[in-house]
């Protein structure tokens, strides 16, 4: 049997290890990623391979600052104001793709645009600014998967083969938001830890949404993700006999399995324990989980997103 790699004890020792083609798992301010080289192939087909990925759906290419973001990406006016606005943080924003600026194929699924990020965890700029190029990093969690949000949630979702690069846990506990900005037209591919509401605000109107059979232009569009084992049940107001549930605000009382995401109802809290607490019921063993009603707003838009995929019927 493979021994498995050890942990990188430094943003160096990470960065050596992306050097030399390999993958690492790293925090940011969402969640952790799977990363590597998003200018090598080889490499970034390891991501796919570990992940069960497929390859159709394109990977976030994470930069350590605007003047690498420029260097892959054709930033309009609009684009770039956004970017100036939210970066860093948990926006990323698909933009058409420059030519002949060394990414991969694999990284943007052939498409002529890419998914572009400056993530505000400093340690996840530190690394990509240590490595010189940007990093391709999905989830670090088998596809479809609860997204990890603690390092010992990568270690347990790949069995300890993937190297862990510790940086604490993550501030939002969701992934990136993700716009497309096309001429005059800013539209929501995936709602995510910064909220829609935020975005409108800054540019002073609504944005368009993707249709719900748009093609796959960006990570978070498959109708089935972020699913844990156990069946969800969406909207239920109190858990049925054997079911642990998952609740939001005052809740009634349950002698099973039982974990609120925010007692006061407050999102950016339950944004927060969204995935971690998905992941502690279904380690509950519990056929399946119920969940409280979310209200529909903010970051609710983003956690009722992921709740209803997480739900979709999906291959066992």
């Amino acid at each position: 049997m493979k021994p498995a790699p050890a942990d990188p004890q430094s943003v160096a020792d990470a960065a050596a290890l992306l050097q030399r083609g390999q993958l690492c798992a790293f925090a940011t301010e969402t969640v952790y990623g799977l990363g590597a080289d998003a200018t090598n192939s080889d490499a970034v087909l390891k991501i796919y391979e570990t992940k069960g990925r497929p390859r159709f759906n394109p990977l976030i290419s994470h930069c350590a600052d605007m003047e690498m973001a420029e260097r892959f990406g054709e930033f309009s006016p609009l684009a770039r104001s956004l970017a100036d606005a939210f970066w860093p943080g948990p926006l990323t924003l698909v933009v058409p793709l420059k030519p002949g600026a060394g990414l991969s194929d694999l990284v943007t699924a052939g498409l002529d645009t890419v998914g572009l990020r400056v993530p505000a965890h400093p340690m996840a700029r530190e690394l990509i600014a240590a490595l010189g190029r940007p990093v391709a990093a999905p989830s670090a969690n088998p596809s479809g998967r609860l997204s990890p949000t603690i390092a010992d949630h990568v270690r347990t979702a790949f069995s300890g083969a993937v190297p862990v690069l510790e940086g604490g846990p993550c501030q939002n506990g969701l992934e990136s938001t993700i716009i497309a900005v096309t001429g005059d037209t800013v539209t929501q591919l995936r709602a995510g830890a910064l909220a829609r509401e935020d975005i409108e605000a800054f540019l002073g109107h609504p944005i368009a949404l993707a249709a719900p059979n748009a093609a796959i232009t960006a990570p978070g569009m498959l109708k089935s993700h972020y699913a844990p084992n156990a069946a969800l049940r969406l909207d239920a107001e109190e858990p049925a006999s054997g079911e642990a549930y998952l609740a939001f605000g005052p809740a009634p009382a349950h002698d099973g399995p039982f974990l609120n995401l925010s007692e006061s109802g407050d999102l950016r809290e339950a944004a927060r324990n969204l995935f971690s607490h998905l992941a502690r019921l279904d380690a509950s063993g519990a056929n399946s989980i119920a969940v409280a009603p979310i209200p529909d707003t903010g970051l609710g838009e983003a956690i009722n997103d992921r709740l209803e995929r997480a739900a979709a019927p999906r291959n066992r």
